[in-house]
């Protein structure tokens, strides 16, 4: 009897482990969700606080996540034009990919034209639907400039805005960086906050099956599959974008890196995973670090393009503005001239700045732009309000994950990644990424004992 036994023993052992996997964990809590909220709805809509606690949570802890990770980077530099570099080079970089993706959503709403034959009359719309903060101007070029100034040096670094706590970051940076070994004391005092900082992190996503339960059960049970049939087409023709734009632009880059894309999404899928059940990028940005410099980028690379990243690379995000804004505009039979659409471009490119971690800030930008431009009523965003949070699904994803590809491409262009390192990471399964984690770990409490990293 024994015998028969025995070989169930490492299946068992391989389920337990599996159990223990937070991107499973995940996922399991996402089918029970959806269920609860086509079975319950009741129920489903009054879960909606689970999602909501887990990311004040997350949201309590990554400013000091920025906050550590840049400064102690910044104060490490042998040379502090290598940080001015990095930061250049990735502005230059999101620019030019926030551009290409709003031209392809441009492209993709032009040829497909998921809006006509809807023939809606402005009059009919409903704009109590909108939500009364989407009209307010978030974000215009002033209020982004106004976002990077904080009240206060200490106030930064203790709320919750990622601008003005990158500006503080940066500076702090800087001056105990130029204070040199009067400033060595402070700087190992960060560093060792950035360990006890980092192990709160892991204690928080743990609680991430839970958000992501109480967000799918509450979206499952507020909007049902009526909003799904009701403009099921532009669903489906902005998932294709999202697809297409994942597999031929961020794939080209990453060949262009010589890494594999199946193998960073693979490496991130329980970063993937929790993003794309909160809608928020900001819930992944502490993990997303410590993932990036495990992969061996270095930290002040990271450091700089992924913060800074989740205000300025929003790809997918950019995708969606175009794409959503040609709907509307074709929805209520407003022909608008390339000239027109350019203009919206251009506005989009300066309103979409500084949004990051907002559930839903795109869509906050898209009401900023329609109301910047004057091509429609604001009142027609009540058109996509119901499927918004749907829509957010494939931006995020690709938010996420064209954020990692950034740190890369920056890594490899200030030949400050090991590619070698990144290989091995991206191929390792099971029990050898386990060591790579523990391996990371040690160094990483070496570092903050002040020992040097070996």
């Amino acid at each position: 009897m024994s015998a028969t036994r025995a070989p169930d023993r490492p299946q068992r052992s391989r389920f337990r482990k599996l159990l223990g996997e937070l991107w499973f964990q995940v996922v399991v809590a996402a089918v029970l969700g959806v269920a609860v909220g086509l079975a319950f709805p009741s129920l489903g809509a009054e879960l909606k606080p689970l999602n909501d606690w887990f990311i004040a949570l997350v949201k309590m802890i990554v400013v000091p996540v920025v906050f550590c990770v840049i400064t102690v980077g910044i104060a490490s530099m042998d040379n502090l034009r290598k940080a001015g570099r990095i930061g250049v080079k990735s502005i230059g970089y999101f620019l030019v990919l926030s551009l290409a993706s709003m031209l392809i959503g441009l492209a993709v709403g032009n040829i497909f034209r998921p809006g006509d034959g809807m023939n809606v009359d402005p009059a009919t719309l409903d704009a109590s639907s909108v939500p009364s903060d989407a009209s307010e101007q978030h974000s215009t070029f002033t209020g982004f400039i106004s976002g990077l100034i904080p009240e206060s040096l200490f106030g930064a670094i203790t709320g919750h805005e990622i601008l003005s706590a990158l500006v503080v970051s940066i500076i702090f940076g800087v001056a105990l960086n130029m204070a040199g070994p009067s400033g060595a004391p402070l700087t190992r005092g960060i560093s060792a906050l950035s360990g006890v900082v980092f192990r709160i992190v892991g204690w928080v996503m743990r609680l991430a099956p839970i958000g992501t339960f109480g967000a799918l059960a509450t979206v499952v049970a507020t909007y049902g599959a009526g909003s799904l049939q009701q403009l099921g087409y532009l669903i489906l023709l902005f998932t294709a974008t999202c697809i297409a734009y994942v597999l031929i632009v961020l794939g080209t880059i990453m060949r262009a890196c010589k890494l594999s894309l199946f193998g960073l999404m693979r490496f991130l899928k329980a970063e993937l995973l929790v993003a794309l059940s909160t809608c928020s990028s900001e819930a992944v940005l502490p993990q997303l670090v410590r993932k990036l410099e495990m992969m061996g980028i270095g930290r002040p690379v990271v450091g700089i393009v992924i913060p800074s990243g989740f205000s300025f690379n929003l790809d997918g995000s950019a995708v969606y503005l175009t794409m959503a804004s040609l709907f509307l505009a074709q929805a209520l039979g407003v022909d608008l001239s390339w000239q027109e659409q350019l203009v919206m471009v251009g506005v989009m490119m300066l309103t979409s700045k500084g949004t990051a971690g907002i559930a839903g800030g795109a869509f906050i930008v898209l009401a900023s732009t329609i109301t910047a431009v004057g091509h429609m009523p604001l009142a027609a965003l009540a058109l996509i309000v119901g499927i918004d949070r749907i829509l957010n699904e494939g931006r995020v994803f690709i938010n996420v994950l064209g954020n990692a590809v950034a740190a890369i491409v920056i890594g490899k262009w200030e030949k400050d990644f090991d590619s070698a390192k990144a290989n091995v990471v991206l191929h390792a399964r099971g029990a050898e990424l386990e060591r790579i984690e523990a391996d990371y770990d040690a160094a990483e409490q070496r570092s903050a004992d002040g020992h040097p990293q070996v």
